[in-house]
């Protein structure tokens, strides 16, 4: 499991968990987005700018 904390939000994955690679986002503790790393998109929740902003600085970084 990988937990980056970043921006006021919480990315968490899990090693082994179902494809495809995604990604789960929480803020104050609560859900707010499951987004899928292979193809870019929302897998459940909205994504707003920053969070995607956010991702995507993320992957740059070889975290995500």
């Amino acid at each position: 499991m990988g937990k980056i904390r970043r921006g006021g939000y919480v990315f968490l994955t899990w090693i082994g968990d179902h494809s495809p690679y995604h990604v789960h986002v929480y803020k104050d503790g609560h859900f707010i987005l499951k987004w899928d790393l292979e193809n870019s998109q929302a897998m459940k929740g909205e994504p707003n700018n920053r969070i995607l902003k956010l991702i995507q600085e993320l992957r740059n970084e070889g975290l995500l």
